[in-house]
């Protein structure tokens, strides 16, 4: 069994982005802006905001943090989304998910220009990936993909199963998997809620992704030995052992299922490290097309 080191990896990632930056300046350049909007004080989102904010400062990135309380109009937040767009300094803005009820998930990511949509959730954005055109690939599948490459993972021919079919993980890993590309070329099964028998499919996996959001739902009898598992759940668990009161768990049972593993990613310090990086190269992009280097 091998590790998966979405930590070692996006440093990698992180310290080249690094040095095109600081190149970049050196030739007089501003440097790349990244705006995040985080709504309410839920911990999750708190915990990911800091580590975006963190990357920023650690690869040379300006970023700004606005914040608004969970009662904050629909109106309201649209208006700063679209007063960012018009911002000719910032390149990238991110609206921290997930939103309050009272505001429309779907309504605030169109609002945002997709051509600083570096979480590539604009539909304009998911378009372009389905054609292999240049775009904003959602950071968490181009994030597993740089994960995969960086590691050397043969893919080409295998088969993947992507356990999850959202808009923003599931689906674009399936596509992203099916690439004629390296990594790719895998034959791809996306199950789902409604898939009979999940096991039968995940025992005929070489690669498995899972990204339903149900921790520890992946366990060894529905992996065979050698597989590639990738873990992108992440859900805060209680557990009154430990000083912070909880514990973080992915959706695969990693004690169990990682002796089976040819590759296999840790919850923390998978998918998630990676996730930040690949919107970090995302909002490099940005920045380029917008100073036409």
């Amino acid at each position: 069994m091998n590790i998966l080191d979405g930590k070692k990896t996006a440093q990698f990632y992180k310290d080249t982005i690094a040095a095109e930056v600081a190149a970049l300046r050196a030739k007089g350049s501003r440097k790349p802006h990244l705006v995040a909007i985080l709504i309410g004080s839920n911990g999750a989102s708190e915990t990911y905001v800091a580590s975006k904010v963190k990357a920023c400062e650690q690869i040379g990135f300006e970023s700004t943090l606005i914040r608004f309380e969970t009662d904050v109009t629909e109106e309201t937040l649209l208006a700063e989304v679209h007063r960012l767009n018009e911002t000719a300094d910032v390149d990238g803005i991110l609206v921290q998910l997930p939103l309050p009820d009272h505001i429309r998930e779907d309504t605030v990511t169109l609002a945002i220009d997709a051509e600083k949509d570096v979480d590539g959730f604009h539909p304009e954005s998911l378009g372009r990936m389905l054609l292999g055109l240049p775009g904003y690939v959602p950071a968490t599948p181009k994030g597993i993909m740089m994960l995969l490459d960086y590691y050397n993972v043969d893919t080409a021919g295998k088969h993947a199963v992507v356990i999850g079919r959202s808009s923003i993980v599931g689906s674009p890993m399936s596509v992203l998997l099916s690439r004629n590309s390296k990594p790719g070329n895998c034959t791809v099964t996306l199950t789902h809620s409604r898939t009979v028998d999940l096991r039968y499919h995940t025992l005929q996996a070489d690669i498995i992704v899972a990204a339903l959001g149900k921790p520890l739902f992946l366990t060894a009898d529905m992996v065979k030995d050698g597989a590639v598992v990738i873990d992108v759940g992440i859900t805060r668990m209680k557990d009154e052992s430990l000083s912070k009161g909880y514990r973080i768990c992915g959706d695969v049972d990693f004690d169990a299922v990682a002796p089976k593993c040819s590759w296999i990613t840790p919850v923390p310090g998978g998918v998630g490290a990676m996730t930040i990086a690949a919107l970090m190269q995302n909002t490099l992009e940005a920045f380029k097309r917008r100073i036409k280097v």
